[in-house]
């Protein structure tokens, strides 16, 4: 069985983003790739607000897959990034795990051993 790797994964997102309306960021963990208008809409009422309104992103596929990396770079252990379109019957069946919670390559590990005292 092949190991998917965070190469993989970006190539997911960066197909994905052909498609994608807007992006999205909890200022934690959670990015969301908005497939259609209506999933936008709700971001950017719902990932809008006081002291966060860097939390969408609409561009060319280049400079949200620019943007995406640097969220990803800059939120915590926990973070995955989902593409979601919407689905009325099944609202669950509209999100799409692009890069799984826990991926990460070697080099990209949020704990670093270096820092830990014996």
């Amino acid at each position: 069985m092949a190991t998917t790797t965070m190469e993989d994964y970006w190539s997911d997102v960066e197909y994905a983003l052909e498609d994608a309306h807007l992006i999205a960021f909890d200022g934690c963990h959670k990015i969301y790739l908005a497939m259609d208008e209506e999933q936008a809409q709700w971001f950017r009422g719902n990932y809008n607000g006081r002291d966060c309104d860097d939390r969408n992103f609409t561009g060319t596929p280049q400079e949200m897959l620019a943007k995406l990396k640097q969220w990803w770079d800059n939120s915590c252990g926990l973070r995955f990034i989902q593409s979601v379109a919407t689905n009325h019957e099944n609202p669950n069946a509209g999100f799409k795990s692009l890069i799984p919670q826990g991926a990460s390559d070697a080099e990209d590990s949020w704990y670093d051993d270096e820092d830990e005292e014996y």
